[in-house]
């Protein structure tokens, strides 16, 4: 690999671990562990103790614990901002004339720069559910905008010839499943605002009470997400059947499955098992992969069916 592609793959992976990670700050309930943006309680290092707060906060608003998950991971965000705005400037350097690697690297830039400002909208509204999941959302843009780098910086343009019509079928069928996978993730938020809220106003509500409470959205979510499943299998299927002179293209489809596998088996451990927060952190983190990879099978499915 070259330095550029090694820095975009460390960019990219980086971006998962960051959202993975924002699973388990929701997921500890650490999303106002510091109440204030950019500072932490007034202090750009957070306080170890009560007693090093400023004389205007109340104490009461401190919890080590949870003030350090959220300034860890806005380190990781900002970690995550530095690498991508490196890679921008080495898109700049080395691939300023090919437009299918610059400009989604550009775009990644500007979408983590409004992150990074949106970030602190979502702490000042108090974790409104609506804007947590705008957040969620700008984030699988930035992962889809490296991704779609990446593949073009490995992938060099094929030379133009129209594809068979069964590929262009099968690239149409990826993309019904990427938009049914965004409409599972979209619920998924959706569901997991509405148990916040509900936890907020009874918090003396058992956590395997919460899900209950949310009614007709999570069977729909759940319907979603076995949809997802059975759609990502039958892509596989579908690429070991038609494609048999195509290894690469199986590969690649196989990553949606069996991901898609491990993402449904965790939402029915989150269901049965009484939210407990390590699933929530894997059925997010999960979620990001399956999209990533639905997007990776896409742009594969749109060249030649070569192996």
């Amino acid at each position: 690999m070259t330095r550029f592609q090694k820095l975009l793959v460390a960019t990219i992976l980086t971006t998962f671990l960051l959202i993975a990670l924002g699973g388990f700050v929701r997921a500890a309930g650490a999303g106002l562990g510091c109440p204030d943006w950019p500072r932490c309680f007034d202090r750009w290092i957070p306080p170890t103790r009560a007693d090093q707060l400023p004389p205007h906060i109340d104490p009461a608003l401190f919890n080590f614990k949870l003030a350090w998950i959220e300034y860890v991971n806005r380190i990781v965000g900002m970690a995550v901002g530095l690498l991508i705005l490196a890679t921008a400037l080495m898109a700049w350097r080395d691939h300023r004339r090919e437009r299918r690697i610059f400009a989604p690297v550009q775009g990644a830039l500007v979408a983590v720069a409004f992150q990074g400002w949106f970030g602190g909208q979502v702490v000042v509204h108090e974790l409104d559910p609506r804007l947590v999941t705008v957040h969620l959302f700008v984030a699988l843009l930035i992962v889809a905008l490296l991704l779609y780098a990446a593949f073009a910086s490995f992938y060099p343009a094929p030379e133009p010839s129209a594809l068979p019509g069964r590929q262009r079928r099968f690239a149409r069928m990826v993309c019904l499943v990427i938009a049914i996978s965004l409409l599972q993730m979209f619920l998924g938020a959706m569901v997991r605002g509405s148990i916040d809220l509900t936890a907020a106003e009874s918090p003396e509500m058992a956590r395997g009470l919460l899900l209950g409470q949310v009614g007709s959205l999570d069977h729909l979510h759940r319907a979603t997400g076995l949809l997802t499943l059975l759609s990502c299998w039958c892509l596989f299927w579908s690429a070991r059947r038609f494609f048999p002179g195509a290894p690469a293209l199986r590969r690649f489809a196989l990553v949606p499955a069996l991901v898609a596998t491990g993402q449904f088996g965790a939402g029915m451990g989150l269901a049965y098992l009484a939210l407990p927060p390590g699933l929530q952190v894997v059925h997010v983190a999960l979620a990001s992969i399956l999209l990533g990879g639905l997007i990776l099978t896409a742009l594969r499915a749109g060249r030649p069916a070569r192996p």
